[in-house]
């Protein structure tokens, strides 16, 4: 039965109720209206009101559902649908959104796999150019600063000097970026040394990272190793740099056969209420592209913990 007819008839049939107390012996209404006739025909109207409130609140609470279903969708975090009940339209139309929503996040996926592709191939691009040209640019000034260092008089020999150490400061700069745009390590050595080599960039005065990388990790795909790698990245650079952390832990451990987990947690400022920032949505972007899962929460110190969970195929399948 659709949505009008369930209102018509629920209405028709307090009216015919009303009609039927009106027409029988049960009611009865002098001219004029005494006291207690209108006391009856209040209490009457008062009782309408409230079995057409009742009706009302009854029948349109599948479309309040599916109201705050709309309002909370967010296509980073997938997985969230409205709770189809009953039959008729509300039914189909909450069967319709959550199949919109399951296209609009199989999309957003891809898009976002195409764009992150996209990414990375201009990332290594820069990462080339920062190490082929500019790199072999500063190595050549530095070289050309040492030689003239020999022959330059004693008075000017310490200024060539600092603009010696200042070069080979830029030199050692253009390659760290260069690391980290394009990571190497990744590719030749996996990512447990990835990971480690990481720990080692960030740890220094001030800030203590440590880590726990299983070393019986299951076989993953270029895909799922450069996923884990960025988010790590991503969560440890804003450890160090943003959330004013001096200790900042890595763990990544297998979790059986069927997925690998990633966790990075510090005991800096915490989330405390604040908005997502391209960081946080490009990592949730990235867990979109392999079907998993990242969360973030507070730390039993008021840091911040991040994990990921990225579900391992399936043997035999994709």
């Amino acid at each position: 039965m659709s949505l009008f007819w369930r209102m018509f008839l629920s209405n028709a049939a307090v009216l015919a109720t009303a009609t039927g107390l009106l027409i029988g012996p049960w009611v009865t209404v002098s001219n004029p209206v005494l006291i207690h006739e209108a006391l009856v025909l209040g209490g009457g109207l008062i009782a309408m009101l409230f079995v057409n409130a009742l009706l009302f609140r009854v029948g349109l609470a599948p479309l309040k559902r599916l109201t705050n279903a709309m309002a909370d969708a967010n296509l980073l975090e997938p997985g969230q649908r409205a709770r189809v009940t009953g039959h008729g339209e509300l039914a189909q139309l909450t069967e319709t959104f959550n199949v919109m929503l399951s296209r609009l996040e199989a999309e957003r996926a891809a898009s976002s796999g195409r764009v992150l592709s996209a990414q990375e191939a201009e990332r290594r691009r820069v990462a080339r150019e920062l190490h082929d040209e500019v790199g072999q640019t500063l190595t050549a000034v530095l070289l050309q600063f040492k030689s003239l260092a020999d022959r330059v008089p004693s008075a000017l020999r310490e200024d060539v000097l600092t603009a010696q150490e200042t070069v080979r400061d830029s030199l050692d700069e253009v390659r760290r970026i260069a690391r980290r745009l394009r990571p190497g390590v990744l590719e030749d050595l996996g990512l447990p040394s990835a990971l480690r080599a990481l720990v080692m960039e960030f740890s220094g005065p001030g800030v203590s990272v440590g880590h726990q990388v299983d070393g019986s990790l299951p076989a993953m795909g270029a895909e799922a190793e450069l996923v884990l790698y960025r988010v790590a990245q991503e969560a440890v650079t804003n450890a160090a740099r943003h959330s004013g952390a001096s200790r900042i832990r890595l763990e990544l451990r297998s979790d059986g056969a069927r997925a690998v987990q990633l966790a990075v947690s510090d005991n800096g400022r915490g989330l405390a209420g604040a908005e997502e920032g391209a960081g946080i949505r490009g990592m949730r972007e990235r867990a979109l592209l392999l079907g998993a899962t990242l969360t973030l929460s507070s730390t039993g110190s008021g840091g911040t913990m991040v994990r990921l969970r990225v579900p391992l195929p399936v043997e035999g399948g994709a």
